[in-house]
């Protein structure tokens, strides 16, 4: 998972992707941000051309987003860039929909930002209309914020949905109704537990079987062959973001795979316990590919 927004450039992007399918990486997700938080002066791509861009350019590579805020887009936008971007792939994208959070890059860009619950509602609203004209021939809606009358449908009904979030009931509600996955974020394995545990009960209030719902999680990874190694992998990450390497893998060792492969691999096999089926390893230095082969070589066979 890479943070689009953090001055990743088109080449930057397709050799990530060529790592990422020289070397066994299932999938690329990337963010959906206009600014960086940290600087705004780096370089930032739209999401979705990228990903239709990269579309072209793989073969094998699932890709996708974590996650588009449902602010940025009209959910007719949203859905049909998605399933271009799905059939220049040959079906290889998930749509990822949250409701938004960072209210700088809405002041920025004219974007209107509102109130948590007003996001909320439009998550709702979007995440039907998104299921609905992937799948349906037609589609009536009226709801708040958007109304569809008899909108074509897109013909992608295999295009998967994810619904990003903290496991809160807007966020649950919807994913129960309408995704295929939902992907939380940034937790401690307590955190996870407790996640889990709210979506199970929402799946079960909503009448859906949990194990047809896939559970996620983005993380933040920092991964070595050695200690050595380990700690030369903080220090990028560190360097980009204005930290110390102590305090990269303090900071990120609480919520994410951090250490060895051995160490790594072992924290995966614990949050594949609890019960999520994948875990996108937040890569936050985009131009070291050593990182990149590494994730493909070592982990992605060890928990296969």
């Amino acid at each position: 998972m890479i943070e689009g927004q953090e001055g990743v450039t088109w080449d930057h992007w397709v050799a990530l992707a060529e790592a990422c399918e020289s070397n066994g990486v299932e999938a690329l997700f990337r963010s959906d941000h206009y600014v960086s938080g940290f600087d705004e002066s780096r370089h930032v791509l739209d999401a979705w051309t990228t990903l239709a861009g990269l579309a072209a350019r793989t073969t094998t590579l699932e890709l996708g987003t974590l996650v588009s805020p449902v602010t940025f887009r009209h959910p007719a936008v949203l859905a049909r860039a998605a399933a271009t971007a799905d059939e220049i792939s040959g079906g290889r994208v998930t749509l990822g929909i949250g409701a938004g959070w960072m209210e700088r890059e809405h002041q920025a860009y004219g974007f209107d930002f509102g109130t948590a619950r007003d996001r909320v509602a439009r998550l709702g609203e979007q995440v039907e209309v998104v299921h609905r004209l992937l799948r349906e021939d037609a589609v009536d809606f009226q709801g708040d914020h958007y109304r569809l009358e008899q909108a074509p449908g897109l013909g992608r009904p295999d295009l998967r949905l994810l619904v990003g979030g903290s496991a809160k009931p807007g966020t649950t509600a919807p994913a129960v109704r309408f995704a295929d996955e939902y992907n939380t974020f940034f937790a401690t394995a307590d955190e996870l537990h407790e996640r889990k545990g709210r979506l199970d009960e929402a799946c079960e209030r909503a009448g859906r079987d949990p194990n047809t719902l896939r559970y996620s999680l983005m993380a933040p990874c920092v991964v070595g062959d050695d200690e050595a190694a380990v700690r030369e992998s903080a220090r990028r990450v560190g360097a980009r973001f204005g930290r110390e390497p102590d305090d990269v893998l303090e900071r990120y060792g609480e919520r994410g795979p951090v250490g060895t492969v051995d160490q790594v691999v072992e924290r995966l096999k614990a949050i594949e316990g609890i019960g999520y089926e994948r875990v996108m390893l937040q890569h936050l230095a985009h131009e070291d590919l050593d990182t990149v082969a590494l994730i493909g070589r070592e982990l992605a066979p060890a928990v296969a």
